[in-house]
């Protein structure tokens, strides 16, 4: 093999070296660049879970508190029935007691008519 055809081939093989390499540090630039977006995704994800915990949490609180209050007014509502049932008896009481005294006021009414007309 000539010298000149040697020169040919060491270039043709320096060439698709060269070629071979930029490609490779094109691929190397192509996935730093897509490294690069899928953290700044990652990050973006990540900061949007964290709200969303927040969020859950704010009203996971929220539910805790409605229950809470929802309990207590059951337990007000049923106090307040009781009261209401309680004082519904002292009042059928009172008024059989009104009953009763009018009943006996009358009977001294008439015995003092007995008397005076006598």
């Amino acid at each position: 093999m000539s010298a000149g055809a040697r020169t040919a081939e060491d270039i043709d093989t320096l060439s698709s070296l060269e070629e071979r390499i930029t490609r490779a540090v094109e691929l190397v630039m192509q996935l730093r660049a897509e490294k690069q977006s899928l953290e700044a995704e990652l990050h973006r994800t990540v900061d949007e879970r964290d709200g969303i915990r927040v969020e859950l949490n704010a009203a996971q609180t929220d539910a805790a508190s409605a229950h809470a209050e929802s309990s207590a007014a059951r337990a007000d509502a049923s106090a307040a029935h009781a009261d209401a049932e309680r004082l519904n008896l002292e009042l059928e009481e009172l008024r059989s007691e009104r009953k009763q005294v009018r009943s006996r006021i009358e009977k001294l009414l008439g015995q003092m008519e007995v008397l005076s007309g006598a």
